[in-house]
């Protein structure tokens, strides 16, 4: 599996899982009733910078983050050129990178066994119920955060995909970029099945 946490001593790392679920929350919420204010958009962006900047991570680390998004700012961006102006596009990609910054900032700053101690205890209270229906807190919290992990793991899929085929001088087609992600995403599930497999997860 990819790491993606990157331990530290910051005031974010230490931060408890679920203030920063509430933060990212807050943060979705506000940029949502507030679609047009340049002044929210502007301290949420503050937000995900000094947040970079408190967890050690960086302007660099930040500018790596947005790197990394630029084929989900083309996705966003196409569409809503073709029904909006260029500023209401640029508003709406501009929040919806800010919170996917934050999300990224969270996954960065977040151990794996933190996030699965906050979702059971969360669940923690239903799990008579859900053994009723042949669950448990332990399985759906650990669902949960292989499910926040895979994304940015397949985003990198997907970068990786890319760099091969410039360095080849071939052009993206849907097949030839939609196939080896395919492939790379089945092979990280059996090998994520695998080590569960080998701790004793069924």
């Amino acid at each position: 599996m990819i790491p993606l946490y990157r331990p530290g001593t910051s005031l974010l790392h230490r931060l408890p899982v679920g203030a920063k679920f509430l933060g990212i929350f807050l943060a979705a919420l506000i940029a949502s009733i507030f679609r047009e204010s340049l002044g929210v958009l502007l301290v949420i962006w503050a937000a995900s910078l000094l947040g970079f900047l408190l967890a050690g991570i960086g302007v660099r680390g930040l500018l790596a983050q947005l790197w990394r998004l630029k084929w989900l700012v083309v996705v966003l961006s196409v569409p809503q050129l073709i029904f909006l102006t260029p500023a209401e596009t640029s508003y709406n990609v501009a929040r919806v990178l800010a919170v996917v910054l934050l999300a990224s900032l969270f996954t960065l700053t977040t151990a794996t066994s933190e996030i699965l101690a906050s979702f059971e205890r969360v669940l923690r209270p239903l799990d008579p119920l859900l053994r009723r229906l042949g669950l448990s807190a332990e399985r759906i919290s650990l669902a949960l955060s292989l499910t926040i992990r895979s994304v940015p793991v397949i985003l990198s899929f997907y970068a990786e995909i890319r760099e091969a085929q410039r360095a080849r001088g071939m052009r993206p087609t849907p097949r030839g970029t939609v196939l080896p992600l395919l492939v790379m995403s089945l092979r990280h599930a059996e090998e994520t099945a695998e080590a569960l497999a080998a701790r004793g997860v069924r």
